[in-house]
């Protein structure tokens, strides 16, 4: 038997629309501690972690240690049915694959009771290590909501680099870029809208725009997010749910275009394969590497290839009715060279035009007309 009360039911709401974004279908984890969700994103880019302990609830019995399988989606529609002031009550049986909704309104005239089917789903649960941050930042939520929101309409990623000098936030995009600083504030009279920045060493990593904007819909749970940040590892964005949870966001930093550019992915190509039959001149010189038996000279990509030493007579005129001329590497184009004959000269000639031998015996007797002398 599971069961737990939440009089304020509106945060339940927020909690759900927070996450609906980032996850389709999740677990959630019941046991006598709380009430917990682990799931990723559909790219497994960004993770999201969320806590409800069980004092935090009015009432809260977990029998024995299960999980849910939900869709947020169809939870989110579920949740839509209660009003910001109702008092919502979750229960599920043991055996059972069904979950009930009940929304109570604070006067007790009115009970809204629903029930949605729950899903089998298959999820790895992932153990997030404890880690010290080179940097952690804390800061008004509803400012860095604002931050991220002015950034995503010049470029698509942000740059968060923590200094000496406070917390900057960078993006650059095709119209141009952009540059928001927060400097440390920690002697203001509100604690929610001091700025304070914890900082072993310098950091600077660039992140997915939209995957942060997406992780300022929690903005609403917590005057305060946190940001913490070290080198070659996911960022991780607290909202802290009043003093009954948490709900964290972990987004893998991007790699950098001149990173990428400096130490380029090498080509894998198969190193044996034949010559393509029916290239053309333009296709061959796009053509895979090639290793010619023999001699194991290889063709890259820029070498226009002319000829093949050692390869066969027949493969050679194969290539050539295909439509491809090959040349022997290193030669001229060979010219057929026979001996021809008088009778294979007087054939091919007949047929172009009449040639007249030079020859007295073959010459015509011109008619001579003899005059009789008187």
């Amino acid at each position: 038997m599971f069961e737990l009360r939440l009089v304020q039911g509106s945060l339940l709401k927020r909690v759900i629309d927070a996450i609906k974004d980032l996850v389709n279908d999740a677990n959630f984890d019941c046991s006598s501690t709380g009430f917990s969700l682990q799931a990723m994103d559909s790219s497994h880019v960004a993770l999201v972690a969320l806590l409800l302990r069980s004092e935090g609830f009015e009432h809260f019995r977990c029998d024995r240690t299960f999980s849910m399988g939900m869709s947020i989606a169809n939870m989110a529609k579920m949740l839509k049915c209660a009003s910001n002031d109702d008092i919502i009550t979750i229960k599920a049986d043991d055996g059972t694959d069904t979950v009930t909704f009940m929304f109570e309104s604070p006067s007790q005239d009115k009970i809204s009771d629903i029930e949605m089917k729950l899903m089998d789903i298959d999820s790895d649960h992932l153990g997030i290590p404890d880690a010290e941050y080179d940097a952690i930042v804390r800061m008004p939520s509803s400012e860095f909501s604002s931050i991220c929101s002015s950034l995503s309409s010049i470029g698509d990623t942000v740059t968060i680099t923590v200094s000496k000098q406070g917390v900057t936030f960078s993006t650059k995009g095709d119209i141009g870029s952009g540059n928001i600083t927060c400097r440390q504030n920690s002697s203001t009279e509100k604690p929610e809208e001091a700025t304070i920045i914890e900082m072993k060493e310098p950091v600077c990593l660039t992140f997915a725009l939209k995957y942060i904007t997406t992780f300022t819909k929690a903005t609403s749970l917590s005057s305060q997010v946190t940001i913490s940040l070290s080198s070659d590892m996911p960022v991780v964005v607290e909202y802290k749910i009043a003093e009954m949870g948490h709900v964290r966001y972990y987004l893998a930093p991007k790699i950098g275009e001149e990173e990428l550019e400096t130490n380029p992915q090498p080509e894998t190509r198969p190193r044996t394969q034949p010559p393509a039959i029916n290239h053309t001149k333009t296709e061959a010189q796009e053509a895979v590497p090639l290793t010619i038996t023999g001699n194991k000279q290889e063709y890259g990509e820029d070498e226009i290839v002319e000829g093949y030493e050692t390869v066969e007579d027949s493969q050679v005129k194969m290539e050539t009715e295909s439509g491809a001329e090959v040349k022997p590497k290193g030669e001229k184009k060979p010219v057929k060279a026979e001996l021809v004959t008088e009778q294979d000269f007087k054939m091919e000639t007949d047929s172009e035009a009449e040639i007249k031998p030079t020859t007295e015996a073959t010459q015509p007797k011109a008619e001579v007309e003899v005059m009789e002398l008187e």
